[in-house]
């Protein structure tokens, strides 16, 4: 695709990044198959091919309009089109791109700037927590859909106490030891039953997610900084020298912005080389379950075999970190029946961070699609690997949604 930028843009670096991406574009239309907002809404601008032409069009120099910051609101980031993508089009970066531009030229009502800034600065304040207890001590007195978003208080169970050679850093996250302190427990039950020690750094946060993605993405990349800080002297030193194997990730949505760290700070150069270092060392958990399968299985109970356990990948699995297939298949290396939805597998649920809270009528729709070819499989439980998903479906359905860690270390003899 041929570009010509204005000159606002023309040799800046968010300039040089979107053209290459643009002009990686033949506009061929397959990602409009996949895209979860063109097949509910049918809408060209709606679809990848329409953003791209969007965003091409302001870089260019013409003026965006509301309608234009609508429709790459209603994008879901899912990167779904970049599975599809023949080309290779980078579309996640260059709607972050499209948007922060957006953003700075239209200007959004106050209400919707009042209901983002709650989001970006609530989810990631240390009263988050506090404020989680409370919804869940008065929870069957919220109405329904906030009761959705709180959901019940759990026992989280004993964090191991042994100590193994092997040693892996986990990130907390900001939400997830909330909202569901038992996935952390549980991954460091589980990797202490394969002899791998969980070290936890208590000065690391929020990955940086959530407000990069709600366009304050200088206040995403501080988040970032600060976490490297926090991780630097556990990674700084390989394995040998006394430092952890790897950065594991128990939310996957956690994991595709972490291993990204090294893209978005590549251009500060007090942390470009810090950041190129924790992207390479992080891990989705699921990359360390192959490794686990031998010490693990003597350690199992025997699963009942009539149990069906449905798996819903999140994108931030498949189509962000491009890992497909290895969750699944070692959990039934293991004794599960684990299976995927036998249509529309690669498609997003809906939940995408705070997408539901912003993007409702797109989202409970999304979410019921996929709870329809999840509940035909007819599971005892529905699995994921990412606590926004988890919570999502779990608004809509009765079946236990649980991460499938949760489901391990329930199995451990």
């Amino acid at each position: 695709m041929q570009t010509h930028l204005a000159p606002e843009f023309a040799g800046t670096a968010e300039g040089r990044e979107a053209e290459a991406i643009l002009r990686k574009c033949v506009h061929c239309g397959f990602c409009t198959a996949t895209c979860p907002t063109y097949q509910l809404l049918g809408d060209e601008l709606d679809g990848p091919r329409g953003r791209i032409y969007l965003i091409k069009q302001v870089l260019e120099g013409e003026t965006p309009t509301e309608k234009t910051q609508t429709h790459l609101d209603r994008c879901l980031t899912c990167r779904n089109c970049e599975s599809t993508c023949p080309s290779g089009v980078q579309y996640g970066h260059l709607v972050d791109i499209g948007r922060a531009i957006v953003d700075a030229k239209v200007p959004r009502p106050a209400g919707e700037r009042a209901l983002r800034w709650t989001l970006k600065e609530g989810l990631t304040s240390p009263l988050f927590g506090p404020a989680m207890r409370v919804g869940q001590a008065v929870r069957g007195l919220l109405p329904e859909k906030l009761q959705a978003k709180v959901p019940p208080r759990r026992d989280p169970g004993a964090w191991p106490t042994t100590g193994h050679a092997r040693k892996v850093l986990m990130l907390e996250g900001c939400v997830q030891p909330s909202m569901m302190p038992n996935i952390d427990h549980a991954t460091a039950r589980v990797l202490d039953a394969a002899g791998i020690e969980t070290v936890v750094a208590p000065q690391a946060g929020c990955c940086g997610a959530v407000k990069f993605h709600l366009n304050d993405q200088d206040g995403g990349r501080a988040q970032m900084r600060a976490n490297i800080d926090a991780w630097w002297p556990y990674v700084e030193h390989g394995p040998e020298a006394g430092g952890v194997e790897a950065i594991v990730m128990n939310a996957s949505g956690c994991g595709v912005t972490v291993k990204e760290y090294g893209h978005l700070l590549r251009d500060d150069p007090a942390y470009a080389a810090k950041a190129a270092r924790v992207s390479a060392r992080t891990r989705d958990l699921g990359e360390l379950l192959p490794g686990m399968v031998e010490a693990l299985r003597p350690r199992l109970k025997a699963p009942r075999a009539r149990d069906v356990l449905a798996f819903h990948p999140p994108c931030t699995l498949q189509h962000g970190q491009k890992l497909r297939g290895g969750i699944e298949t070692h959990l039934r290396a293991l004794g599960f029946d684990v299976q995927l939805a036998q249509n529309e597998a690669h498609l997003c649920c809906g939940s995408a961070g705070t997408y539901s809270v912003l993007q409702p009528d797109i989202a409970y729709p999304l979410r019921d699609r996929k709870l329809q070819h999840l509940g035909q499989l007819q599971p005892a439980a529905i699995l994921s690997a990412n606590i926004g998903c988890i919570t999502h479906l779990q608004s809509g359905t009765d079946t236990p949604v649980k991460h499938w860690i949760e489901v391990l270390d329930a199995a451990l003899a």
